[in-house]
Formats: C-alpha cells, sequence, structure tokens
C-alpha cells in the first residue's frame, strides 16, 4: 500500500510539474501545448511509458527507490513573448512548482500539524503521508534542476551560459546515466536538508 501510494504521488507529481512548463509557455504566448492537448491537469496525457509507468515501478517495486517523469511539454521558444528568458522561465516552472508543494504542505507541517495531531482532527499518519509527498516534490524538483540534458537544469544553464549548453548538448543520450548517477549519489542528502528547513523536522 504504501509504494501503491508512493507511485501515485510520482504520477500527479510530475504531471503538475508537466502543467506548470505548459501553463508558463501558454501564458508567454505559446499555444503548442494547448494546442496538443497538454495544458490540463489529466494524467493520461502526460504519461510516458518508460518514466512515468515501467522504470518507477520497476524501481519501486525492486529496489525501493523512486523516480520517474512525465511526457515532455512541447514548445515553441520563438512563440514566446520573452525572447531572451522565455525558454528559461518555461524551463524552471517545473522545478518552483514541485518547490511549491513542498513549501505550502510544510509549512503546515510546521505550523499546524502537531496541534492537529494533539486535537485529534488528524492523526501522524495523514503527517506521514504528507512528509512523503513534501519528499517526492523537494527530489523531482532537485533532480530536474541538474544541469545535464534532457533535464530542465540543462535549458536554465544553457540560457544563462550558452557556452555551457554548446558543451553538455554533446553529452546526447548518456547524459541521463550522468544526471543519473548525480541523482543516486547526491540527491538524498540534499532534499533531507531541504526538508528540514521547510518542515522542521527530519524525513522519517
Amino acid at each position: 500500500m504504501h509504494l501503491f501510494f508512493l507511485y501515485i504521488v510520482i504520477i500527479f507529481s510530475a504531471v503538475f510539474h508537466e502543467y506548470a512548463h505548459a501553463y508558463t509557455a501558454y501564458s508567454l504566448g505559446d499555444t503548442t501545448a494547448k494546442d496538443e492537448g497538454r495544458l490540463t491537469l489529466n494524467p493520461i496525457v502526460h504519461i510516458d511509458i518508460m518514466g512515468t509507468i515501467l522504470i518507477p515501478l520497476l524501481l519501486l517495486f525492486t529496489s525501493g527507490i523512486f523516480l520517474g517523469w512525465a511526457k515532455p511539454v512541447p514548445y515553441n521558444p520563438y512563440a514566446l513573448s520573452d525572447h531572451k528568458y522565455g525558454s528559461l522561465k518555461v524551463a524552471i516552472a517545473g522545478p518552483i512548482s514541485n518547490i511549491f508543494i513542498a513549501i505550502v504542505l510544510g509549512v503546515f507541517i510546521r505550523l499546524a500539524g502537531a496541534p492537529l495531531i494533539t486535537s485529534g482532527l488528524i492523526t501522524a499518519s495523514f503527517i506521514d503521508l504528507l512528509s512523503l509527498i513534501i519528499y517526492v516534490n523537494i527530489i523531482l524538483a532537485i533532480f530536474n534542476l541538474i544541469p545535464i540534458p534532457p533535464l530542465d537544469g540543462s535549458k536554465i544553464a544553457a540560457d544563462l551560459w550558452p557556452e555551457y549548453g554548446r558543451f553538455v548538448s554533446n553529452l546526447g543520450f548518456i547524459g541521463i546515466f550522468v544526471a543519473l548517477f548525480i541523482g543516486f549519489t547526491f540527491l538524498a542528502g540534499i532534499a533531507n536538508t531541504i526538508f528540514y528547513i521547510i518542515t522542521g523536522s527530519q524525513f522519517f
């Protein structure tokens, strides 16, 4: 049951992430995502067979590790009203959406968690579920900010430092393996620190 809930959290967090990309592009004048039916929170249209189904389920039920992603949202950088930083804004919108979820729920736990448990309005198990949602969203945000293609961080870095963008674009398919290595090596420690900063408690 715990793994099933974790899988659902990953899916909907990834979907919210992609919706944020689509909404930001649309707000900047690009209708590509909307025209292709991606300006929605309907998870079906965002599902990527490998990233949303096969890899997350394989990792979860074989090692307990969670990792996943949704189908990337298409956008036309030339249609964005902000020609200088439009692509950066679209790219960073996804990770920001996950951090937003983490902060909102984290502040709730920090300010109201203990009093509500004491009063009997919620249970400690409910706080544990919220903590899991927070942690997953922190992981998704940090992982996607790794500046290696095809992750969002590579697009952000390429806009800020074009020479770096040209360098990492040559990594090709190997880039995702480099990103996975970095993620599995450093992500947990960073995520635990951010979780503590947001909630004031350790992730269980």
